[in-house]
């Protein structure tokens, strides 16, 4: 069953490849957000791809998705829904906004002031939106996709540490290599569109059942206290970093647990092992890091303290 389940989602990965090039890491981070029911935040500039691999993967998931542009004049309520009045009817109602879907893209989420950035948490966190009072499940499976931009700055509202907390990973998108830029191009010469997805030869290979049984087997994933150790000597060594003025909570070392029983799970092992802890170390806890100003202005990144403080903790044999 298990090993079925992992043929599924490795078929995803080949599905969302025949829209997507050179992005595996990513697309890998997507699906462990998904199996361990956290979100995502895309980093990377314009033009590699973040909302392409988004759709693409829901596509392959049978899941529903929405875009929203985040905008600096998007209110709380053009997210949630609001309440509103029915002529026809007499009555006021609810109408529900975009964020009652599978897959929420939230794109350029920075663009839009903290008030409106904020109307998330409850869903991100609760999975549920409350309006005027009267609460609104939403379904399930349930992911928030955000993208920004890191080199455009003008016009944009740094998310709150409390909302970067919430995302499970972050994922970094780089440029491709040239031989993927290239390979790229030569679809767009054959008549690819990012727009037919469905012309690109993408299927839907999973559905909501498959994920939940998944999600299941993810946490048969068994951790000896030993790598439990591990995680809590990994995150104890970022709050003692001289270049650090935060370090990573609880919630980031729950997290990390949460996010490597899923790549664990993916890699087809039943407990997770130091390798997977360390392979899933950065997406987890990069944005989970409050550096120091000094440090920053020395070009240190939270990716040299994680690695560093890697290299300094003791591995459980």
């Amino acid at each position: 069953m298990d090993s079925d389940l992992r043929a599924s989602f490795a078929s995803v990965r080949s599905e969302v490849g025949k829209a997507v090039v050179g992005q595996d890491a990513a697309v890998s981070g997507l699906m462990v957000a998904l199996l361990a029911n956290g979100h995502v935040l895309l980093e990377g500039v314009p033009g590699v791809a973040k909302t392409l691999l988004v759709r693409s993967l829901s596509h392959a998931l049978s899941l529903t998705t929405t875009r929203v542009q985040f905008t600096p004049d998007l209110m709380p309520g053009d997210v949630t829904g609001s309440v509103v009045y029915d002529a026809k009817n007499g009555d006021f109602e609810f109408r529900r906004g975009p964020v009652f879907t599978n897959i929420l893209l939230a794109d350029e989420i920075n663009r839009t002031p903290p008030k409106t950035q904020s109307s998330l948490l409850e869903a991100m966190e609760e999975r549920q939106v409350t309006v005027d009072g009267t609460t609104h499940p939403l379904p399930e499976p349930f992911v928030v996709a955000a993208t920004q931009n890191p080199v455009e700055y003008e016009g944009t509202y740094t998310l709150p540490e409390a909302q970067l907390d919430r995302f499970l990973l972050k994922l970094v998108l780089d440029l491709p290599a040239r031989d993927s830029e290239i390979e790229v191009l030569q679809r767009h010469a054959d008549g690819f569109s990012a727009r037919d997805l469905t012309a690109a030869g993408l299927r839907p290979v999973l559905g909501a059942e498959q994920i939940v049984a998944a999600r299941a087997a993810v946490a048969r994933v068994g951790a000896t206290p030993e790598l439990l150790a591990y995680l809590v000597d990994l995150a104890r060594g970022t709050r003692q970093s001289p270049s650090v003025r935060l370090g990573v909570s609880p919630r980031g070392t729950t997290a990390l647990l949460a996010a490597t029983k899923a790549w664990a799970w993916l890699s087809g092992a039943e407990a997770i092992t130091p390798d997977h802890v360390q392979q899933m170390i950065l997406p987890v806890w990069r944005h989970r890091i409050g550096l120091r100003p000094e440090a920053e202005l020395e070009g240190v990144s939270a990716d040299t303290i994680l690695r560093s403080v890697v290299q300094q903790t003791q591995v459980p044999l």
